[in-house]
C-alpha cells in the first residue's frame, strides 16, 4: 500500500477517523496504531509480518533484559543476540543471492565451475529501515539514554509505526517511544505544518519525481545512443527525480505523523545547498548518515587515533553506507566514492587554510562556488548509483559536451519546467533558514498555496504510478 495509491487515502481516513475519537484514551489509540501499522505492513505480502513480528519480539526482551541486568558482560550478550539475529534476517533477504552469485563468479575466475546456490529471496519491504530502528533501540537501552518500553505493544508501535515504516526517518528511541507512552495533543499549527507536508511531499513525488522518471529512465536505458546535453539532462533529471522522491516521502510521513500529534525528525534538509561532503550527509538522509556516525563510525573510533585511522573509518563507514542500500557492486562503488571525497576534503582542509571572504558580494559568491562543486561531486556520484555497470559510467560520463540533437530541446523544457520552481521555493527556504517557512505566511496566502499545490498535483501527475525509489532498500 504506498501513499500515492487511493487504497491509502481510504486506509488513513479511517485510520485517522477512529484515532480522534479514541483521543481520550491512550492505550487504546496505540493498539489501534499499532493494530493499523501492522495491517500496513501486511498489506504488501502478509508472509512478512513474521519478520517484523520476529524483530519486534527480539528487541523488546532483549532490551528489558539489558535493561534488568546489573552484569556487564550479561548486558553485553543480550546486545550481541539482539544484533546478530535481527541483521542475520536482514542480511538473509537483502544479501544472500548477492554474496552467492558473487562467491561463484570468484571461483569462476580461478578457473573452477561453481554454480550460485540461489533462492531468488524477495526483499521484504522496509526491512533496513525498521531493522536499523530496532538495533539503535537496544543499543540505546544499552548506554542508558532511554528506559525499554513498558509493554510490548509501545515496543511494537515504536518499530512499525506506519508512517515511517518503510522508508524512514529511522527514529531514535528516546525521540519516539516518549511520544508514544505521553498523551498526545493536536494544535492548529502541528495540523497545518501536517497538511503543508502532506500536500508537498505530494507534489514532490507525483508531479516532479515522477514527470522527471520519464526522461531519467530513458536516457539511462538508452544512454548509448544519446550524447551531449541529453545526457547531462538524464543525469539531472534523476539527480532531482531521487531527491523528490525520497524526501516528498519523508515529508508525507512527518505530514501524516503531525496529524496524529507526533513529531518525526526531518530527514532532508536542502541538500543540494550544501557546500562540503560531510555538510552534504548533515542534510541528506540524515535519519541514516546519524545512524551510521553513531553506531558505526564513532564505536569504530570516530576522528581519534590521528589522521589515518579516520580516513580509515570513513571509508569503512560510507562503505557499509552503500552497501545498505542494496546488494550491487554499483552501491559499494558510490559508498567508496562518498568516502573517498569526504577523506579528500578533509585531508585538504587540514593542510590548506581556507579563507573565504568575509561578507559581501564576493562571499556570496565564493559560496555559491562550493555549492556548485559539491553538486557536481553530487550528480557523479548519482550515476554512480543509478548506473547497471562500470562500462555506463565512463559511458555517460564521458559523453557529457554541449552537443544537441532533436529531442534535446522538449528535454531541456521539462527539466526546466519541474527543476525551476523547485530551485526558487528551496532557495527561498534556505535565505529564511526554515523548511517550514511557508505554512507560517499569512493565512491568505497559505490558504491559495494549498489550493495551487492539490490542482497542480491533479493536474500535473503522471498516468503511471511509479514506486518510491527506496521502497527498494
Amino acid at each position: 500500500m504506498e501513499f500515492n495509491s487511493l487504497a491509502f487515502l481510504a486506509f488513513f481516513a479511517v485510520v485517522y477517523g477512529v484515532y480522534l475519537g479514541l483521543a481520550r484514551h491512550l492505550r487504546l489509540q496505540n493498539a489501534w496504531l499499532l493494530v493499523a501499522s501492522l495491517f500496513f505492513y501486511g498489506y504488501w505480502d502478509y508472509r512478512f509480518l513474521v519478520l517484523i513480528l520476529f524483530t519486534i519480539g527480539v528487541s523488546h526482551f532483549a532490551a528489558r533484559a539489558v535493561h534488568a541486568s546489573a552484569a556487564e558482560r550479561t548486558r553485553r550478550r543480550w546486545v550481541a543476540g539482539a544484533v546478530v539475529a535481527n541483521l542475520a534476517v536482514l542480511g538473509f533477504f537483502k544479501y544472500y543471492d548477492f554474496f552467492s552469485e558473487s562467491a561463484a563468479a570468484l571461483l569462476e575466475a580461478f578457473g573452477m565451475r561453481a554454480d550460485p546456490f540461489t533462492l531468488q529471496v524477495v526483499l521484504p519491504v522496509g526491512i533496513s529501515f525498521y531493522t536499523f530502528q530496532a538495533l539503535s533501540y537496544v543499543v540505546d537501552v544499552k548506554r542508558g539514554r532511554v528506559a525499554p518500553a513498558r509493554s510490548v505493544t509501545e515496543a511494537a508501535l515504536f518499530i512499525s509505526f506506519f508512517p515511517q515504516l518503510v522508508a524512514g526517518p529511522i527514529e531514535r528511541a528516546q525521540s519516539l517511544l516518549p511520544q508514544i507512552t505521553s498523551p498526545r495533543k493536536l494544535g492548529w499549527n502541528a495540523v497545518n505544518e501536517g497538511l503543508y507536508l502532506i500536500f508537498a511531499g505530494y507534489f514532490k513525488k507525483v508531479v516532479i519525481a515522477d514527470n522527471l522518471a520519464l526522461t531519467a529512465n530513458h536516457v539511462f536505458s538508452e544512454y548509448q545512443k544519446l550524447e551531449g546535453v541529453d545526457l547531462l539532462v538524464g543525469i539531472l533529471a534523476f539527480t532531482l527525480q531521487i531527491y523528490c522522491d525520497f524526501s516528498g516521502y519523508s515529508d508525507i510521513a512527518r505530514g501524516l505523523a503531525k496529524l496524529m500529534g507526533f513529531e518525526l525528525m526531518v530527514n532532508f534538509r536542502l541538500p543540494y545547498f550544501a557546500r562540503t561532503p560531510s555538510e552534504f550527509w548533515q542534510r541528506w538522509h540524515i535519519s541514516l548518515s546519524t545512524w551510521l556516525r553513531d553506531y558505526l563510525y564513532v564505536p569504530l573510533g570516530g576522528n581519534r587515533g590521528g589522521a589515518g585511522k579516520t580516513y580509515r573509518n570513513l571509508l569503512l563507514t560510507m562503505l557499509l553506507g552503500g552497501l545498505w542500500h542494496g546488494a550491487a557492486y554499483n552501491f559499494l562503488l558510490w559508498g567508496a566514492y562518498h568516502g573517498a571525497i569526504l577523506v579528500a576534503y578533509r585531508a585538504v582542509g587540514q593542510r590548506v587554510a581556507w579563507r573565504p571572504p568575509p561578507s559581501g558580494l564576493l562571499a556570496s559568491a565564493f559560496g555559491a562556488g562550493q555549492i556548485a562543486v559539491m553538486f557536481t561531486l553530487t550528480i557523479i556520484g548519482w550515476v554512480i548509483f543509478r548506473a547497471g555497470s562500470l562500462e555506463q559510467i565512463g559511458a555517460m560520463l564521458a559523453g557529457l559536451d554541449f552537443g544537441w540533437a532533436k529531442g534535446t530541446g522538449k528535454r531541456v523544457n521539462q527539466l526546466l519546467m519541474f527543476g525551476l520552481p523547485l530551485f526558487l521555493v528551496q532557495a527561498w527556504q534556505y535565505e529564511r533558514g526554515d523548511l517550514l517557512a511557508a505554512p507560517k505566511l499569512p493565512p491568505w496566502v497559505v490558504g491559495p498555496l494549498y489550493g495551487c499545490m492539490l490542482a497542480g498535483i491533479v493536474a500535473l501527475a503522471t498516468r503511471k504510478s511509479f514506486e518510491f525509489i527506496y521502497f527498494q532498500f
